[in-house]
């Protein structure tokens, strides 16, 4: 029987009651005790492990990725999501190409908005400038949301779903915020060149990436540093947030104060040029020293030339090689591999991930030298991994998840044409894309997620989704075209997902009155909440 054509339930209370039911249904099982979902009806079969092996390697099963799985295995369907290139299938390529805020370059940005600011400051008329500075604050606004819509079809649409999942943790890992400054105008940038590129390659590139992306440098404030005016602000958070952790932590660091100011001397004259100025004049000795890719500037007559020690190892004066020393001594160090691996195991496995799945992970880092491919292999293919996902409490969803995957089930097939609401959603979920104001990026943890608050959003989301089209298929402002519900009890459903269920959910489901009521209690179950 198609979940629409269950018999009403007459007397049982109508929409208010089955919302009212529903809503409790959520809130029982992800509040107090967080997603304690109740364990398979049928037992956790071969497709069950299948299915959840598959939402974590993945944003969301749907048929194409389910089909590929069974085709391949594991081991190979793994295989190809870390080796698929980076390049976008054409019909999301074209609709990315669509996008006017991620086409021009950062420099073209930050061009362009310089010269916006020089005419409004030539503006004699008060008023006029301050609609101006108002238009322009816009369109660095819609700049930011195009980024937003790039990353968000990407998740959506991509057959990369490693690569696009790996992007956005590398996102949160090195955290900027749009709202600082001119963020905003590097933003696009930085996940385009710095991020996307290295996400399954090795971490000391994607850190070096990192370290001289010009979105980091203004973020963080390195732009400023200099050899007689010393930040330390980035030099910290590189240590703690970006390599190796807490200092005495659970990742084994052991750095110090005087580790932290000797990095900051190291990334002296490590900057950006945002002004267009033509390169500094130098003494014939250090001329050969200056770097410039872009918007990215090393200028040594800021560089402090002193001799360094960083963790036990003396940095020999050199210039900008001093940075990429200071990069691979961090990169290698067995803090970092710990430290890394246990933040993948947490996102993707579980808030307490195994220690010794943990330990083979930083082994295979140290081993490969920070091959990022590698040590997610170790991560997906462990035997920890299926005892966990087996269990009846599994990794709990973070906005961006829960949104994605809630997507890819109910409107698989249908290319969204309007994500502003989409956007919204994660707004409300108190994740929006880029909108993290510290440097330590969203966490992934479910208590960050899972209060009543936070449900009840959950669930009036899930009945946005499940209801209609609900403004996704027009442009911003317009009205919705093609008007329908999702179909979610599809053969994915009753191939796999419905074997999840626990009883009540199960119950709540046949006492449905419409697609629309089954949709939503479906995508609004605790269940639906976990991987």
């Amino acid at each position: 029987m198609h979940p629409a054509q269950h018999p009403r339930q007459s007397g049982r209370g109508g929409f208010a009651a089955w919302r009212a039911a529903a809503a409790a249904l959520a809130l029982a099982a992800c509040v107090a005790a967080c997603a304690q979902a109740p364990a398979d009806a049928t037992g956790s079969t071969g497709t069950t492990a299948d299915l959840r092996w598959l939402n974590t390697v993945t944003y969301g099963a749907d048929q194409a990725t389910l089909g590929d799985l069974r085709r391949l295995g594991r081991k190979a369907f793994l295989e190809q999501q870390l080796t698929l290139p980076p390049a976008d299938p054409p019909e999301l390529a074209s609709a990315i190409a669509a996008l006017p805020g991620v086409q021009a370059d950062a420099g073209a940005q930050i061009q362009a908005a310089r010269d916006a600011r020089q005419r409004i400051d030539a503006l004699s008329d008060e008023d006029s400038k301050q609609q101006a500075r108002q238009a322009l604050n816009a369109q660095g606004r819609e700049i930011v949301a195009d980024a937003a819509r790039r990353h968000l079809l990407r998740a959506l649409y991509s057959p990369a779903q490693l690569r696009e999942q790996m992007t956005w943790f590398w996102m949160n890992h090195f955290n900027v915020y749009s709202g600082k400054g001119q963020v905003r105008l590097l933003l696009s940038d930085y996940e385009e060149r710095a991020i996307r590129p290295h996400a399954l390659g090795r971490f000391r590139d994607l850190l070096m990436a990192t370290v001289t992306a010009p979105a980091m440098l203004v973020y963080l404030d390195n732009a400023q540093s200099s050899a007689n005016r010393i930040n330390e602000n980035y030099a910290r958070e590189l240590m703690e947030l970006h390599t190796m952790g807490v200092s005495g932590g659970p990742s084994g660091s052991r750095y110090t104060q005087q580790d932290v100011q000797e990095l900051a001397r190291v990334l002296t004259g490590v900057g950006v040029n945002l002004r267009g100025a033509p390169p500094p004049r130098l003494p014939p000795a250090r001329a050969g020293l200056y770097r410039s890719d872009g918007l990215f500037e090393f200028n040594p007559a800021r560089h402090d030339f002193g001799a360094k020690t960083l963790l036990g190892q003396r940095i020999e004066p050199a210039g900008f090689d001093e940075v990429a020393r200071a990069v691979s001594i961090l990169a290698r160090e067995p803090a970092t591999a710990r430290f890394i691996s246990a933040k993948l195991a947490t996102y993707f496995i579980a808030d307490n991930p195994p220690p010794a799945l943990v330990e083979r992970m930083a082994q295979t880092f140290t081993r490969t030298d920070g091959d990022i491919a590698a040590v997610l292999r170790t991560l997906f293919l462990a035997p920890e991994l299926d005892r966990q996902l087996a269990a009846p409490t599994r990794k709990f969803k973070d906005p961006m998840v829960y949104v994605v995957s809630s997507m890819r089930l109910a409107y698989e097939g249908r290319p969204v044409t309007n994500l502003r609401p989409v956007m919204n959603w994660l707004n409300q979920l108190g994740e929006p894309l880029y909108g993290h104001v510290a440097p330590d990026g969203y966490p992934s943890a479910e208590s960050a997620w899972a209060s009543s608050g936070q449900m009840v959003r959950r669930f009036e989301i899930a009945r946005a989704i499940g209801s209609g089209p609900a403004g996704l298929f027009a442009g911003d402002g317009t009205r919705p075209r093609g008007a329908r519900f999702p179909m979610i009890g599809n053969k994915l459903y009753y191939d796999t997902i419905e074997a999840t269920l626990g009883p009540a959910t199960r119950a709540a489901l046949a006492q449905a009155e419409s697609q629309a009521e089954w949709n939503t209690v479906l995508l609004g179950s605790p269940e639906w909440m976990q991987r």
